[in-house]
């Protein structure tokens, strides 16, 4: 095996710590990102770092593939400090409102377009979805054998495959031969610090932006239009509190507090 094409799915999503700030559109039902700080998905860290182990065990190349607004390209950066080779940004608003499925089909348009890959890698779910879909639905759509929860990965020099994945209760051991798309489990590894050199070397790396007709994709198939699963109605419920301002003797007070709440319920 002369070295890995290895291609890794990063996401940028909102920093937990602005979670409080997060809004969903209520005529759309998509989440408000504008203005929002991010980070590269914990998981997809896992991933990446997964990679580059592999990297240094075989020798080749590591390319992050995104679908994120163009003003994510920073967050995007942060895996090239880590020490991958290159980015590709998948970004046009056509993309905008996609559930995991559209997001797949670009996500796998971009690694058609990248050429020879051995083998996908992605944190099996983000942070802001949850839905641990993308890794098989890509591997689905580019027709090669998927595998997701991954804790632990092996791959030798004929390109065999030996993964472990976890289950509701234990794991199970399976094989099989490149190429692959792996969802990787965070309790995979620990990933590695971005270091100054790293950092350094991250703005000489390149970075390709690709858009809906880079790609190849019809219109209809991608976003919110090429999206089955749709938002449900949203509203936001009035959140009022009713004030009164008693005044007495303590005791007549406290009688007409408990008289209060029973009227509202509160205590039977």
């Amino acid at each position: 095996m002369k070295g890995l094409n290895i291609s890794v799915l990063v996401k940028p999503v909102p920093d937990p710590g602005c979670y409080e700030s997060i809004q969903i559109d209520p005529q759309t039902g998509i989440l408000v990102r504008e203005g929002l700080p991010n980070i590269l998905n914990p998981a997809d860290k896992h991933a990446l770092e997964a990679a580059l182990q592999l990297v240094e065990q075989h020798s080749g190349r590591v390319v992050m593939v995104s679908m994120a607004p163009p003003n994510a390209l920073e967050t995007v950066k942060e895996g090239l400090a880590m020490g991958a080779d290159e980015a590709w940004l998948l970004s046009d608003r056509a993309f905008a409102g996609a559930d995991t499925l559209a997001t797949s089909r670009v996500l796998a348009a971009g690694i058609k377009k990248l050429g020879l890959c051995d083998l996908v890698l992605a944190g099996s779910e983000s942070a802001d979805g949850g839905t641990a879909h993308v890794p098989s639905q890509v591997g689905e759509i580019l027709g090669i054998s998927h595998l997701t929860n991954v804790t632990w990965l092996n791959i030798d020099t004929d390109a065999n495959v030996r993964a472990r994945m976890k289950m509701e209760n234990g794991y199970i051991e399976v094989e099989g031969a490149l190429p692959m798309v792996i969802g990787v489990s965070r309790g995979m590894n620990v990933p590695r610090y971005t270091s100054l050199p790293g950092i350094l070397a991250a703005q000489d790396k390149p970075v390709k932006v690709l858009g809906l007709n880079n790609l190849g994709l019809d219109p209809g198939s991608v976003g919110l239009a090429g999206s089955p699963t749709q938002p449900g109605k949203l509203s936001r419920p009035e959140l009022k509190r009713q004030g009164e301002r008693l005044e007495g003797e303590p005791a007549e007070l406290a009688k007409r507090i408990v008289a209060i709440m029973r009227s509202s319920g509160v205590l039977s």
